[in-house]
């Protein structure tokens, strides 16, 4: 076994560093007793996990690109649930084996780690469309016809046109192409995992700029979902016309007094 007592814990991180981490050398750091050398392991082992997430990502695509099914897009929404505001879909197709380190169900990351790799999936993607369907719409239609018509419009709107489709959950049978929806996909799916953030962002942007326009509802800090402080603004204000008319508890608040 290495002996590493006469190694410095600078010079342990750069073995780390630089390469190749042996089991040799694993054995060693875990029977240093130096509080930083474990540090240095823990560290080490989170990133290997973390990096064998990601190359699991690809798991769904890799069986695509078996068959030859080149181009895989992924398709996810954000904001079926809000009392206000469009449901937002997004289609992506990623270049094989894309490393986007902390890729992820967009629900799982900070805004700012969003913001980051939304910047770099519009920059690398092959493809990226993204569709939002209004609150008028989704109250015409309700809100599952109106994400299914999100997402085919999003998938339409790709070019080029993806050979397969990877889809959150919902079943979209009218497809001309091969598809698979997938129980959580954003969490197993790079492609899916990339339009899920491109959704939420491009509809997180959106609530911003809607916040500016009715300062009073708060739309900035809980992007039309239904906080008691949304509730207390409605009981207050009344809807606007962004609000799901069709949706509880304003259905019920508004019924008989509909502004529009």
């Amino acid at each position: 076994m290495i002996d590493l007592s006469k190694t410095t814990i600078k010079d342990m991180e750069s073995l780390f560093a630089e390469g190749p981490v042996t089991e040799e050398l694993l054995e060693a750091c875990r029977h240093d007793a130096r509080k930083a050398a474990g540090t240095i392991l823990r560290r080490y082992e989170r990133a290997q996990k973390e990096k064998e997430r990601l190359l699991s990502l690809y798991d769904f695509e890799r069986q695509a690109w078996a068959e030859g099914l080149e181009l895989v897009a992924g398709v996810d929404e954000a904001g079926r649930g809000p009392l206000a505001g469009p449901v937002s879909v997004a289609a992506v197709i990623l270049p094989h084996e894309l490393e986007l380190p902390h890729l992820n169900d967009s629900k799982k990351l900070s805004p700012e780690r969003r913001e980051e790799l939304f910047a770099e999936i519009q920059a690398k993607a092959i493809a990226v469309s993204s569709v939002l369907v209004d609150a008028r719409t989704i109250d015409r239609v309700n809100i599952y016809q109106a994400t299914l018509n999100g997402m085919y419009e999003a998938i339409f709107g790709l070019q080029p046109e993806p050979q397969q489709v990877l889809v959150d959950a919902v079943p979209l049978a009218a497809l001309p192409m091969p598809s698979r929806s997938i129980i959580k996909g954003d969490a197993k799916s790079a492609s899916i995992a990339a339009a899920s953030i491109i959704a939420k962002v491009t509809r997180d942007r959106l609530m911003d700029e809607y916040d500016k326009e009715y300062p009073q509802y708060g739309f900035a800090s809980h992007k039309g979902y239904g906080t008691a402080q949304h509730i207390e603004a409605l009981k207050k204000y009344g809807p606007c016309h962004i609000h799901r008319m069709s949706f509880e508890p304003i259905k019920s608040m508004f019924e008989q007094s509909r502004p529009f």
